[in-house]
């Protein structure tokens, strides 16, 4: 019995790896999450602190979210100021010493990304929402999502070095899964570059950078405050000239203004969910681009 005791024993130290509690990580969104589970596989356990139908600049720091902080070992944010309204208040109440900015349990992705629209002069509030890092929306961009990826698998082998070989086997696997598919999307959209589009925020620069889409001009003014009367003039006046396809909008903005300016030019507005979640069946970064493709060829080819 002793033998078999300290045979068992013996498998448990080699393979006490394998049988350990899933790293518990937690994200600010839900694409982030999705990257996260991809780079991870089981050694994970992810949760996102939003869903995808929620704007991610404007939300409460709820004790239900302070209690998943609280328990993380990985705190993932997408930064570049996009969660700075609510995010603060969580890592504190989360009185988690781990997963604090400069601990090693904290990740702010935004640092290895090349940052669009980066302000050259002064910000403040009177110019809107302005983040002065840069465009925080660097996920819609499919080739960030590499970035993305490495930047989270450096992490967890900092905190798994005796994992790294999985991370980096399944850090592999879905750069491979990733650069085939920005070939099928690059070559999906090739027909429509150049299309000129309004869009509500800027939340889409990065997507029509990667794709090719023509952004003329903005329904908000200043970002995150309902554009004015005399934008709204202005930009019927020159949405008439310039015949723009689309009016792309986030699904929690209002849709009174937009309507407007279709009834106004003949523009036809399309909702599109930027990240993961979304929309029902879009559980993955693949499913994110699918979908927002698909639904902008389907517009785009109708109004051909």
């Amino acid at each position: 019995m002793k033998k078999i005791f300290a045979i068992l024993v013996a498998i448990f130290l080699i393979k006490g790896l394998a049988w350990a509690a899933p790293l518990r990580v937690v994200t600010t969104t839900e694409d982030l999450a999705a990257i996260a589970r991809e780079v991870g596989g089981s050694l994970v356990e992810v949760e996102s602190l939003t869903r995808g139908i929620q704007d991610p600049h404007f939300l409460e720091a709820r004790p239900s979210m302070i209690l998943k902080v609280s328990r993380a070992d990985l705190f993932i944010e997408v930064g570049a100021e996009l969660e700075i309204g609510w995010v603060l208040p969580l890592l504190i109440g989360a009185r988690n010493p781990a997963i604090q900015p400069g601990m090693p349990g904290f990740l702010d992705v935004s640092n290895s990304i090349e940052l669009l629209e980066v302000p050259t002069g002064r910000v403040d509030r009177s110019q809107g929402d302005v983040h002065s890092l840069g465009n925080p929306h660097y996920h819609l961009d499919p080739g960030n999502g590499k970035a993305i990826a490495q930047s989270i698998a450096k992490k967890l082998v900092d905190l798994l070095p005796n994992q790294s070989e999985t991370i980096n086997q399944n850090l592999k696997e879905f750069n491979r899964k990733l650069d085939e598919a920005i070939i099928r999307w690059k070559n999906r959209m090739k027909p429509y570059e150049g299309t000129k589009v309004v869009t509500y925020h800027k939340s889409w620069s990065y997507f029509v950078k990667r794709f090719g889409l023509n952004v003329i001009d903005y329904v908000e003014d200043k970002p995150g405050i309902p554009p004015s009367p005399a934008h709204i003039n202005q930009l019927i006046t020159e949405m008439k000239q310039e015949k723009p396809k689309l009016i792309i909008m986030e699904p929690w903005f209002s849709r009174s203004i937009p309507d407007l300016l279709s009834r106004e030019t003949g523009t036809k507005v399309l909702v599109l969910p930027p990240t993961v979640g979304g929309v029902e069946g879009v559980k993955t970064y693949f499913d994110l681009f699918d979908y927002l493709i698909g639904q902008l060829i389907s517009a785009l080819s109708q109004g051909a």
